[in-house]
């Protein structure tokens, strides 16, 4: 089996940190864009996509900046996390996602993010 690397992906995107930050970090904010359905609770999330489920606990998160997660079924150093920064230079609201694939997978992996993300940005309007 070969060992996963971590892949990130950036996305301009025209709303607030602190709205986007509440589609990525809630259950039903997530259930927008990202899964049929998401609960929440105690810091785990459990996700549902077709019938199929999948349980991502969190890890780490600072309010309107980042929130990190590790799927269950993961190795326990590979995580995925949504951060949120400003670019200086034209102030514009920059999403970056980081996951882990297999090197030969990444290509896919991205295309899947891309998919997801903009059915994100039209959740926000952007």
């Amino acid at each position: 089996m070969s060992k996963k690397v971590l892949y990130t992906l950036e996305y301009p995107v025209r709303c607030s940190p602190a709205i986007l930050y509440e589609f990525l970090s809630t259950g039903s904010g997530l259930q927008e864009w990202f899964a049929d359905k998401v609960d929440d609770r105690d810091g785990m999330y459990t996700f549902n996509w077709n019938g199929t489920e999948d349980k991502a606990e969190l890890l780490d998160k600072e309010e309107n900046h980042f929130i990190r997660f590790h799927w269950t079924h993961s190795a326990k150093d590979e995580y995925f996390e949504f951060r949120i920064e400003k670019s200086e230079v034209t102030n514009q609201t920059i999403l970056i996602i980081s996951d882990f694939a297999d090197k030969k997978e990444i290509k896919d992996q991205s295309r899947l993010w891309e998919y997801q993300v903009k059915d994100l940005f039209h959740r926000v309007g952007s």
